[in-house]
């Protein structure tokens, strides 16, 4: 690393004054990188203890504004937004791929390794000041950035990472001022505090924006959950879930339940991809929860349901393109390198076209998912960007997982190469709806 790079964040705690003198011309990165310095002076690790209490009456809900943005669609990123990617692609380099293998093995994320990315200050860029974190706006193309870094790191980690970082997004963007007042102060805590938003359903088809799971109002004016959803994760270890559920005749909304509500069964559901989510399922037994646990109240301003779907395909595309990444970086080095019949096989025409299209198709995702990212940003409609995006990543990223398992012949069907994780990861990009926010 040379002397004018600045210091990974994550190893970066004992040198906060260094690492904010780099950064002196970006007020939210400082808070951030402040943040993150000082929590790894402490002893890190503990497990966390999400205990949900009003520090504060907030008099109105604590919303973020959006980024002032070009009219043009823009390429082009800013100086804050370049060093966020540095410094998450050091920390995927560096934390991540390290232990994402045995993260696998176990279908479940280390807790020190959550605990670092708390570290990064993540979450804190999901939640306003007023409520302890370091958000002034809300960009959408930012976060495209993080998702993208994170899951070249290892996309199953990183659906963990990002996870209370979503639930904390829903909070601000639809929750009251009560609900904001008693969870978000916790995820702008020091200790990482799993969350997760609960939307895909086991059965077959399944439309996300229909879900079955229903709510039923009770006469003491609380709701009663009832129906399953799959694939949540850090299902065992979340201490809230936001969870999708429909009220007849209004339509789906999303519902805070705590852990530990009665009724609600929590079981371990290891999948092909994605293991070292910590993937669960969760059945809900007539589920009761408070009035005050419905997130876009009907009639609410601003809450749309669909807009939520769209977010979150968004979100996803951002992981493909991360995951598509790391494939097309790790074969470019292994071709070069493979030697057969005396020479690098990547001067055969059959290898090297191969690379060579799945640059192209990368390339193709990621314009897509940033346009996407950059309507939503600006406030613009972006059902058809998102779905077109989610589509194309689906089909093209798992085409590169493919082709990247293809490339390294009998290496890419062992484990002693990660080409082979990450061809089942980004198979699940077309299975997966949910779980992520941008």
């Amino acid at each position: 690393m040379s002397k004018s790079e600045p210091p990974p964040l994550a190893k970066a705690a004992g040198k906060p004054l260094q690492w904010l003198t780099k950064l002196s011309d970006s007020s939210v990165a400082q808070k951030v990188v402040y943040r993150g310095a000082k929590a790894g002076m402490r002893a890190a690790g503990a497990a966390a203890s999400a205990v949900f209490t009003a520090t504060q009456k907030l008099s109105k809900p604590a919303r973020l504004d959006r980024p002032d943005t070009p009219s043009r669609f823009d390429l082009n990123m800013t100086d804050e937004q370049r060093m966020m990617r540095d410094m998450l692609a050091r920390f995927g380099n560096d934390e991540m791929r390290p232990a994402a293998e045995a993260a696998d093995e176990a279908c479940a994320p280390p807790a020190a390794l959550l605990q670092q990315s708390h570290e990064l200050g993540i979450s804190l860029l999901a939640i306003p000041e007023a409520l302890g974190g370091a958000a002034e706006q809300r960009s959408m193309v930012s976060n495209a950035l993080v998702a993208e870094e994170l899951a070249r790191g290892d996309m199953g980690l990183a659906l963990a990472m990002l996870s209370p970082h979503a639930v904390a997004t829903a909070l601000v963007d639809w929750g009251a001022a009560e609900q904001q007042a008693k969870y978000l102060p916790a995820f702008a805590g020091d200790d990482f505090v799993p969350a997760a938003i609960a939307l895909v359903e086991p059965m077959p088809v399944f439309d996300p924006a229909r879900p079955q799971t229903g709510a039923v109002a009770t006469g003491d004016g609380g709701w009663k959950l009832h129906g399953s959803k799959t694939m949540v994760p850090l299902g065992e270890t979340a201490e809230l879930f936001v969870v999708a559920a429909t009220i007849l005749g209004v339509g789906p909304r999303l519902f805070l339940v705590e852990r530990g509500a009665p009724g609600l069964e929590v079981t371990p559901a290891p999948t092909m991809g994605l293991r070292a989510a910590g993937l669960c399922r969760l059945d809900f037994d007539g589920v009761r929860i408070d009035r005050s646990a419905m997130l876009g109240e009907p009639g609410r301003e601003g809450f749309d349901f669909d807009a939520f779907i769209d977010r979150a395909r968004i979100a996803w595309c951002d992981m493909a393109v991360g995951g598509a990444q790391a494939v097309l970086d790790y074969v470019k080095t292994y071709v070069n390198d493979r030697k057969a019949f005396g020479e690098p096989v990547s001067n055969r025409q059959s290898v090297a076209f191969m690379v060579a299209d799945i640059a192209i198709e990368l390339e193709g995702m990621r314009l897509m998912t940033y346009r996407a990212a950059s309507r939503a940003e600006q406030g613009k409609s972006v059902r058809r960007e998102s779905y077109l995006a989610k589509a194309q990543c689906a089909t093209k990223g798992m085409k590169i997982g493919t082709d990247g398992v293809q490339l390294l012949g009998g290496h890419g069907f062992i484990k002693d190469h990660p080409v082979e994780r990450w061809y089942r990861h980004l198979r699940g990009v077309g299975i997966y709806e949910g779980a992520l926010l941008v």
